[in-house]
């Protein structure tokens, strides 16, 4: 059976929901690859980093958040330095685990970190938290 995609789908809830969450315009691509050829992790992925963005794109919401390929994505980055749209695949996985957990992700600036964590934390940790996501 063929599932028939609107463009309720591909400008609905779920779509906005993840580009705000993963600061990533997936309607960008333009499904060239390169993501997906660079990436270390595709041989054990059941789908690869292009195919989720797809579907994602699509709105198929169900298939994206039960695809092994969100788990297994090594963080390397290896995909957003290999795009020409710079779209980084990490950063949608990231945002796609939280919701497939069911959680909204918060992203909070440096401001906002409580001093008891930025006395305990190691400053690198909290350093690339903040570069990860561009604040």
């Amino acid at each position: 059976m063929r599932a028939v995609i609107s463009a309720r789908q591909v400008r609905g809830e779920f779509v906005e929901r993840l580009q705000r969450l993963s600061g990533e315009n997936l309607l960008s691509c333009y499904q060239c690859g390169k993501c997906s050829a660079g990436c270390p992790m595709t041989e054990e992925m059941d789908l690869i980093p292009s195919q989720v963005i797809r579907l994602a794109q699509l709105g198929q919401e169900e298939d994206v958040l039960n695809c092994k390929t969100i788990w297994l994505c090594a963080t390397c980055y290896q995909c957003g330095t290999r795009c020409p749209k710079g779209i980084d695949f990490s950063k949608i996985a990231e945002a796609l685990r939280y919701l497939a957990m069911g959680k909204e992700m918060e992203i909070c600036g440096p401001n906002h970190v409580p001093a008891d964590i930025v006395a305990e934390a190691p400053q690198q940790a909290l350093v690339s938290t903040f570069r990860k996501h561009g604040l």
